[in-house]
């Protein structure tokens, strides 16, 4: 990988449009392998600590109907179906739903939120984590999750903008180029599977545009070191991603030095900036 010097050290870029993704391209991170579990796990430890107290506060209780898209690992289907028994109910989807256990209460079933149709007007909550920066007709899907709300319905979405989430502490200029490159490269596979890494920064609006009102905008972030498991993530996707990362001009030289990196004790990094979104269906919509 080229390195480039100390003081041309860049972020990743939300300048660009996202690329579109080619016709039957794959999911860019796939269920059923020890990386996807991995992944969920360092999502969940990661993530769930800001997700569902979100949840929580926005009074998710007994007796509601829940959707989750996305579902992964089934951490947050899981804990919607304790909180809304006795007399509710959940439905945990993705594309590949086998790491996903169904139980008392949850219901698991394989969705392709941008064509399989979703019933209109039929959950209290909709909850989409890091699924819709994926979808290259994001927009389009987050009006079908709107309209699939009952009136008064809430729709929860969390994203992470990676465009800022700079080294901080690193043994030396090369280091944080070589882990800069690392993240720019990420960046440059997710867009060029028509993903949009920094679209988190516009779900507000594309929210408002579906005609959700209500808004709550909740920003986090984080600093990355050996025991953070948002860290852990970054180390998933050198294997997790390892092929797109190749294709970027990463080597398995590059990935080797950027994990040692992130296993120095020293480092730190700040984490990408971790939006959780919510909207509610209006109770009368106008004709």
């Amino acid at each position: 990988m080229p390195q480039p010097s100390p003081d041309t050290v860049s972020q990743p870029s939300c300048a660009r449009e996202p690329s579109h993704a080619p016709e039957g391209a794959r999911a860019v991170f796939g269920n059923g392998t020890a990386h996807s579990r991995d992944q969920h796990r360092c999502l969940a430890a990661a993530y769930d600590p800001v997700t569902l107290p979100r949840l929580a506060a926005a009074g998710v209780g007994p007796g509601r109907r829940c959707l989750e898209v996305g579902a992964g690992g089934g951490s947050i289907a899981r804990w919607l179906a304790n909180r809304v028994a006795p007399g509710g109910s959940v439905l945990a989807t993705d594309l590949d739903p086998r790491d996903l256990v169904p139980g008392p209460g949850l219901e698991v079933a394989a969705l392709d939120v941008t064509r399989d149709p979703l019933p209109e007007g039929a959950y209290d909550l909709v909850v989409a984590r890091l699924v819709l920066q994926h979808v290259p007709t994001r927009d389009t899907v987050l009006r079908k999750l709107a309209r699939a709300l009952k009136p008064g319905g809430l729709l929860q979405i969390d994203e992470i903008d990676a465009s800022y989430e700079p080294p901080l502490l690193t043994p030396d200029p090369r280091a944080e180029a070589l882990y800069v490159r690392f993240l720019e490269a990420k960046t440059a596979a997710l867009r060029a599977a028509g993903g949009d890494p920094c679209w988190a920064r516009k779900v507000p609006a594309a929210m408002r545009a579906a005609g959700l009102t209500d808004l709550d905008v909740h920003l986090h972030i984080g600093v990355r070191h050996a025991q953070d498991p948002g860290l852990g993530l970054q180390l998933n996707h050198t294997r997790n991603l390892r092929d797109r990362l190749k294709e970027q001009g990463v080597t398995d030289d590059d990935l080797d030095r950027v994990r040692e990196l992130m296993r120095d004790p020293s480092f730190r990094a700040a984490s990408s900036v971790f939006y959780s979104v919510q909207g509610r269906r209006p109770a009368e919509e106008r004709p």
